[in-house]
């Protein structure tokens, strides 16, 4: 536990990079094409987590002043994913999840029960996290287990599910998302695009950063639409001239900056893809295998962004008149372009449709993290976190998705 400890500790800025140095290694890449990529990914990233800490430290003053400036008098502390990944590292059954996860991984591609090779270990945490929460609940350490393992299972299913619209519209061949955050409210998504594709008028609504951009030219443009939404998200928050400014800024350089920071990211996998599809190809005829990734390689696309920017004060509208919420949406604010960008994908980027279907999956999310935020606490109180002041319960928006919910719920019966 001591050396997983370690390389945990490392983050996914370092982890990410030593793994794919290796799987290069391993499919033949070479040691300087492995090691270039390994070390240009790890850059990549780093650029995307600098842009989302950014973003997040300026969301959360204004959100926080959006709240007060309404009155709320929300008693469940959202203290962000960070804090709810160490919570589940911390798990008695942790340490497990990754061999456990990558021997799954191994026998289902042997069986070809899935394309997807999931590199985002990093992650795994998302399925401890489930399996620490069903073990509180139940008292089961061999069921939180398993329902961790059929998750792991699960989420390269919909991986695969979900890869063309990967590939198509965020144009990435051979990249799938494996990623719970993206993948949890997908036994939703699919019927409510259903849905709006019956509804007349409404299945007609259409817009798109590109079609945003002819219609307003400048305006248009992503940095524009950081910026009028800095501005907007600036005023409801009702800070000073000097605060709205330097926001809108920031959200400007949010929308510009993050494209570059995939492109990097993109230009470090490009090479380890295309060793593992010949890899693939020599050995097992031509098989078609997908890397699996962390969501946030999808946050380059500007509709992404958009939506979830535009989400944020919905979000906390919602928080303020949705019956039965008790979370005060804070920290995890930064995190709903990665809720929404498979809603975007599946969207085709139609801008006002994921709006829509964003709303009601946020408004999910605020219940669901209200009805897991004892568990939450439980978890955290075991765990030995301090509970933040003033807070009587913790949640997060980041884990409060419908998969990662009916797990917890269905497998906490069978303790």
């Amino acid at each position: 536990m001591e050396i997983l400890n370690f390389i945990l500790g490392l983050g996914s800025t370092v982890m990410l990079p030593i793994i794919i140095f290796v799987f290069g290694l391993i499919m033949r890449a070479g040691f300087s094409k492995s090691f270039k990529s390994g070390v240009t990914i790890g850059i990549g990233f780093t650029g995307i987590n600098l842009v989302i800490t950014l973003l997040t430290d300026q969301l959360g003053p204004v959100a926080q002043a959006m709240t007060e400036r309404l009155g709320l008098d929300l008693q469940v502390i959202d203290i962000g994913w960070p804090a709810m990944s160490s919570i589940s590292w911390a798990w008695a059954a942790a340490g497990l999840m990754i061999p456990i996860g990558l021997v799954i991984n191994f026998v289902m591609l042997t069986l070809k029960l899935t394309k997807t090779m999931n590199v985002d270990i990093w992650n795994y945490w998302q399925f401890a996290f489930v399996g620490y929460a069903v073990t509180t609940v139940s008292g089961s350490l061999p069921m939180g287990i398993i329902a961790a393992s059929a998750l792991s299972i699960l989420a390269l299913i919909l991986a695969d599910y979900t890869q063309p619209f990967v590939e198509k519209f965020f144009g990435m061949p051979g990249i799938s998302f494996p990623h719970l955050t993206a993948l949890g409210f997908l036994p939703l998504v699919v019927p409510l695009n259903w849905l709006i594709d019956k509804i007349p008028g409404l299945n007609k609504l259409n817009a798109n950063p590109e079609t945003i951009r002819k219609r307003f030219g400048i305006f248009g443009e992503p940095m524009s639409m950081g910026l009028i939404i800095g501005l907007a998200l600036g005023l409801l928050g009702g800070q000073k001239i000097d605060a709205i400014l330097q926001l809108a800024i920031t959200m400007a350089a949010v929308m510009y900056l993050m494209p570059k920071m995939v492109a990097i990211l993109m230009e470090g996998l490009i090479p380890i893809s295309e060793a593992a599809r010949e890899f693939m190809a020599k050995h097992f005829g031509d098989r078609e295998i997908f890397i699996g990734l962390d969501a946030a390689v999808s946050l380059g696309e500007p509709s992404v962004i958009a939506v979830g920017l535009l989400l944020v004060p919905i979000t906390i509208l919602l928080a303020i008149v949705l019956p039965g919420n008790k979370l005060l949406p804070f920290a995890d604010l930064a995190v709903i372009p990665f809720i929404v960008c498979l809603i975007t994908a599946m969207s085709k980027g139609n801008v006002i449709r994921a709006l829509i279907v964003g709303t009601v999956v946020m408004a999910c999310v605020l219940l669901m993290a209200t009805n897991l935020a004892p568990i939450e606490t439980q978890m955290a109180l075991t765990a030995g976190i301090k509970m933040p002041a003033g807070a009587s319960q913790i949640g997060n928006l980041d884990r409060a998705n419908l998969i990662s919910w009916l797990f917890v719920k269905i497998f906490s019966l069978f303790g």
